[in-house]
């Protein structure tokens, strides 16, 4: 059995005093892609939070590449190989897309850029653009490089393609695609467009009502139409394709 790359085992969490996610229990292998999907509301984001320790953990543990992390703070679990996009993406508005990048080296030469202009050429034409001169894909981008740049051995995306334009959600999906193919980094997405995350991920969790509905490969699901009418709406996979 391959190692695994990520692991939650009875995970259960949420804000305050209000529990949303309930014993959750996965493991992905190292290397692998993971897609996590749901109807909204059913506790995606909060459990990409949870794992990067944002929120009120009640119960369970999670493990990184063999290391049990459930005890770190998020910059603890940054450093111990997390990653994260959220779906704010989080760059710094006032700097330019250069000085973000260069915040995400940590510690590594500015030589390294070039693997972030490599990744998205855009950038490199934008580089001496401030943030918020940037187009929502272009921001998506820039969240998603500046992390990179950070080598996480794990990758959590937040749906990467919200509101994206067509052109760009297949740059961005073509340049993980190509992180994913060189096999050093456990890359997991929520995302809303169920094509795309089928095409991209080589396993699914589906979530409703904050647990585990289904579990299973991306071929299985797309065979499973039932599943995907029940629990992701009926028709989403017809008007995606």
């Amino acid at each position: 059995m391959a190692a695994a790359g990520l692991e939650a085992e009875g995970l259960s969490a949420g804000y305050g005093g209000a529990r949303i996610l309930d014993a959750v229990s996965f493991s992905v292998p190292a290397a692998s892609r993971l897609a996590v999907l749901g109807r909204n509301g059913t506790g995606k984001t909060t459990l990409f939070a949870t794992l990067m320790g944002q929120t009120r953990r009640h119960a369970g543990r999670i493990v990184v590449g063999g290391r049990d992390v459930t005890s770190l703070g998020s910059a603890a679990r940054a450093r111990a190989g997390l990653g994260y996009v959220p779906q704010t993406r989080n760059i710094f508005r006032s700097l330019t897309v250069e000085e973000n990048l260069i915040a995400g080296l940590k510690g590594r030469s500015r030589s390294a850029l070039g693997e972030a202009y490599a990744m998205f050429p855009r950038l490199f034409e934008r580089r001496r653009h401030r943030g918020d001169r940037l187009s929502g894909g272009e921001q998506q981008m820039l969240s998603t490089a500046r992390t990179l740049l950070g080598r996480p051995s794990v990758l959590l995306l937040d749906e990467p393609l919200e509101g994206l334009a067509p052109i760009i959600c297949e740059e961005l999906m073509a340049a993980l695609t190509r992180q994913a193919e060189a096999g050093t980094m456990t890359i997991a997405l929520v995302e809303q467009k169920l094509e795309s995350a089928l095409d991209f991920a080589d396993s699914v969790l589906i979530l409703e009502r904050g647990r585990i509905a289904w579990a299973g490969s991306a071929r299985q699901l797309r065979a499973e139409h039932h599943v995907i009418e029940r629990l992701l709406a009926v028709g989403a996979f017809a008007e995606e394709r």
